[in-house]
């Protein structure tokens, strides 16, 4: 039985008597027995007799994997080469390729632990922090701006992202991750590391109204987006289907929706000052005047329509701009229980059209039939995260476990990674599912061993070609076995950086606001003030990590919009990976790839003199990870001396599917 939130506070018999109360309702067995709501299984391990199949399953990974293998008269394909793992396991928990230098000491090193010793490696770097978490920004719906016609950037919302990075590479248990995202503000107000994680809750899209952010249709909106991101991020189910009617799939009732959204009705958006009282006196003395008459124009808008009205917010929008650049601040929330919305189911979701109130309460699906509601809890979000992250959860642990599952192998186990429910997909390994995720929870909900485990496995380490690939392919066309490892094109960030550390402009300055790089002019015109992307000065800052760019939802970079990055407005659960000419045309043409077609080109004149044989190599080991076939030197000497062009050369293997793709 999953563990209840207690009441802390009550309210008054007359205040639940002035309205009607939505009723609980019971759950059939039928909407109780989908797998997903199924408390966890504890699986057997997979044993086998003969002695290839007990040295390839060294671990339950492979045990699951084979014995799913078997039972379709599959095999697992051959290890890959030394090269080609090297380069995977890099670009896959750290985003970044090997050095010539880590390639060249790998297969120097013929240890039997070697390639443990490079998972330990990539598993400290501060790299790895960067590289997932920007998987889980994806998830989390992080922007710098707001989103819709005004677009306004975020005073301190960057702080969020350098508490994710910070916290994954310290390996912080994932059910204090959840606690301190949903409730940072409530177990520690004056941590600034956790109220910057509760900033989580303002990360979705925000419609401004004429400056008035508390009008009812905008509330309404805030609401929903923190209500939605909890069954998406979180629990893998599509909670915001019953926003406005049951849902139509899946055992949540829209009464199950706004129960969920009353442990945020007395969440409210804050700026916490970074200044000192200096700084704040001399800011308010500087935007007094200002301020001034924006408190006038406001009065006059009050009650105003059409054209009279665009006037003045024409006008109030010219005041804001006036005022000084905004102080330090964390972008967080706080509860005002004296403000909390009261929750009621809205017809359709409307807002005006309110039905019966509703208190405080987790699923029902995953509750006893008839669980009471609660009507008021002191620390609301603490107590909604005690029942997401308790072990007894059946969906927490599983939904997580998949997603690094899908970092890995390309696919998770669940390929509908934010969709849990009779609409998403089965798991392809149920058993190993639930294996996983029991071993996440019992070993401190730590990600580190997990991902260890992952890479560790020969399932992993396999080749992405098969010697009975057509054969497989007739009994399992996606792959979804795993009879090989699924080759990739890298992601558009992966494919950004990759181009920055071959060129060796990387720069790994770590942490701040987000950088601003140039664009065209014709795309920063189209912003609502163009002044929203002001460049930030230093060539260095241009070429940090794709992370650390700024994420603003109305200007995405075009290289990496082609290249299948979010837009984010919803939480991505996977990123697609689409097959276009626009690509092409942006890495032969475009300004990111020519600057580091020059610079790859002076880099290897730099370090490989004037030998072409030796430029060829060092082009193929900081691109493709290995040196080039006998077949690619010919053709890459031949080029060289027929065209006699580096640069073009360089641009030519960064254009390499052996750059591109990951094997």
């Amino acid at each position: 039985m999953l563990r209840l939130p207690a009441i802390c506070l009550l309210v008054s018999a007359a205040a639940l008597a002035a309205e009607s109360v939505a009723p609980l309702g019971t759950y059939t067995a039928v909407e109780r027995k989908h797998w997903a709501f199924q408390p966890r299984a504890n699986p057997t391990i997979p044993g086998f007799q003969k002695p290839e199949d007990k040295a390839w399953a060294r671990g339950a990974i492979d045990a699951f994997v084979l014995a799913k293998l078997q039972k379709e008269g599959l095999r697992p394909a051959p290890p890959a080469s030394k090269e080609t793992l090297l380069r995977r396991v890099s670009i896959d928990l750290i985003g970044l390729p090997p050095t010539p230098a880590e390639i060249r000491a790998f297969l120097a090193d013929r240890s039997a632990g070697g390639y443990e010793k490079v998972v330990d490696r990539l598993l400290s770097s501060p790299r790895y922090g960067e590289r997932w978490g920007q998987h889980w920004l994806d998830v989390a719906r992080y922007s710098e701006s707001d989103g819709f016609e005004y677009d306004a950037h975020r005073n301190g919302a960057w702080r969020f992202r350098d508490w994710v990075i910070d916290s994954l590479n310290n390996d912080k248990p994932y059910d204090q991750i959840i606690l301190e995202q949903l409730a940072g503000d409530e177990i520690a107000a004056g941590d600034q590391a956790k109220l910057s994680a509760a900033g989580f809750q303002r990360m979705g899209p925000l419609r401004k109204n004429a400056g008035n952010q508390e009008v009812a249709s905008s509330r309404n909106e805030v609401l929903t987006e923190m209500t939605n991101a909890v069954g998406a991020s979180f629990l893998g189910v599509t909670l915001g289907c019953a926003r406005c009617h049951d849902h139509k799939f899946d055992p949540i009732r829209q009464s199950d929706y706004y129960r969920i959204q009353g442990y945020f009705a007395a969440t409210w958006e804050k700026d916490v000052s970074l200044a000192s009282s200096e700084e704040m006196e001399a800011w308010k003395a500087k935007a007094a005047k200002t301020n001034t008459g924006i408190a006038g124009l406001k009065k006059q808008m009050k009650g105003k329509m059409g054209q009279e009205l665009t006037s003045l917010e024409a006008k109030l929008e010219e005041l804001n701009d006036q005022l000084p650049t905004p102080l330090p601040a964390l972008f967080t929330v706080e509860n005002k229980f004296d403000k909390a919305s009261p929750i009621h189911l809205l017809a359709r979701g409307d807002y005006t059209n309110k039905g019966d109130k509703v208190g405080m309460r987790p699923l029902g699906v995953l509750l006893p039939d008839a669980t009471p509601e609660k009507t008021a809890i002191e620390n609301p979000r603490t107590k909604l995260t005690e029942w997401i992250t308790d072990p007894s959860n059946p969906l927490t642990a599983r939904v997580m476990v998949n997603r690094l599952w899908q970092g890995h192998f390309g696919r998770g186990i669940v390929s509908t990674a934010n969709d849990f429910g009779r609409m998403g997909r089965k798991p392809s390994h149920p058993d190993m599912l639930d294996y996983l995720a029991n071993q996440f929870i019992a070993g401190g909900w730590k990600m580190k061993p997990l991902h260890k485990m992952l890479v560790m496995s020969n399932a992993y380490r396999q080749s992405s070609h098969s010697p009975i690939e057509k054969a497989a392919e007739e009994v399992d066309p996606e792959n979804r076995l795993l009879w090989r490892y699924d080759r990739r094109r890298l992601e558009a960030e992966e494919l950004r950086d990759a181009m920055l550390a071959a060129s060796g402009l990387l720069s790994l300055k770590m942490g701040g606001p987000g950088v601003i790089v140039p664009v065209e002019k014709g795309l920063v015109n189209f912003l609502y003030k163009p002044s929203q992307w002001a460049v930030t000065p230093g060539e260095a800052e241009h070429n940090r990590r794709s992370v650390y760019l700024l994420a603003k939802r109305n200007l995405r970079l075009p290289f990496m919009e082609v290249f299948d990055a979010p837009d984010l407005q919803l939480s991505c659960a996977r990123r697609e990976s689409s097959t276009h000419a626009p690509q092409a045309l942006e890495l032969l043409n475009g300004d990111l790839s020519n600057r580091m077609a020059e610079a790859l080109a002076a880099r290897l004149a730099r370090e490989a003199g004037s030998d072409a044989a030796k430029r060829v190599s060092l082009a193929y080991l900081l691109t493709a990870g290995r040196e080039p076939t006998a077949k690619e030197r010919e053709l890459s000497l031949g080029y060289l001396k027929a065209n006699n062009s580096l640069r073009e050369f360089a641009l030519t293997v960064l254009n390499l599917n052996a750059f591109l793709y990951l094997e």
